[in-house]
C-alpha cells in the first residue's frame, strides 16, 4: 500500500472516528504531497513521498524546539501529538549501532579520511539511511568517525 493510500484510509478513519488533529495532520501531509506532485510534474514515488515527509516532520520537530525555548506549553504539546502522528508514517528508524556500522562502512567505501571527507560521506550515506535516521545524528556519527 503506498503511503497516499494509507493517508486515504486513515482519513476516512479519522472523520469517522471525529479525530480532529489527525485529520488535520493528515491533510497537511496529502496536500503536501499534492504540491510536491504538481511541482515536479510527475506521479511521486514513494522515495519521494517519504522526502516530503520527512521534510513534514522536521518542520515540525524544529517548531518544536523553538517553542520549548520559549516556553509555549501551549504549543508543545500539540506538536507532540503531530509528530507522534507522522511518526506511525515513516519507516523504522535505525539503531544507533545500525546506524554507527553503516557509517563505518562507508566512510571506508569511500576512503574519507579526514573531516575534509565529510561530503562526500555524507553524500553517500543519506540514500542508504533516507527516512530512517536523523540526518544531524548521521552527521554527528560522521563527524565522530572522522576524528
Amino acid at each position: 500500500m503506498t503511503l497516499l493510500e494509507q493517508l486515504n484510509q486513515d482519513m476516512k478513519t479519522a472523520m469517522k472516528n471525529k479525530e480532529k488533529q489527525k485529520l488535520s495532520v493528515i491533510r497537511m501531509v496529502k496536500s503536501s504531497l499534492q504540491n510536491e506532485q504538481i511541482k515536479s510534474g510527475h506521479e511521486l514515488s514513494q522515495d519521494d513521498a517519504l522526502t516530503v515527509l520527512n521534510r513534514e516532520l522536521k518542520q515540525r520537530k524544529d517548531s518544536l524546539n523553538e517553542f520549548e525555548k520559549a516556553n509555549r506549553d501551549d504549543l508543545v504539546s500539540n506538536l507532540r501529538d503531530e509528530i507522534a502522528i507522522l511518526e506511525q508514517y515513516m519507516p523504522e528508524q535505525l539503531s544507533e549501532d545500525e546506524l554507527l556500522d553503516i557509517v563505518k562502512a562507508t566512510i571506508s567505501e569511500v576512503g574519507a579520511t579526514s573531516k575534509a571527507d565529510i561530503g562526500k560521506v555524507m553524500g553517500a550515506i543519506m540514500p542508504k539511511v533516507k527516512g530512517k535516521a536523523d540526518g544531524s545524528l548521521v552527521n554527528r556519527f560522521v563527524l565522530q568517525q572522522l576524528q
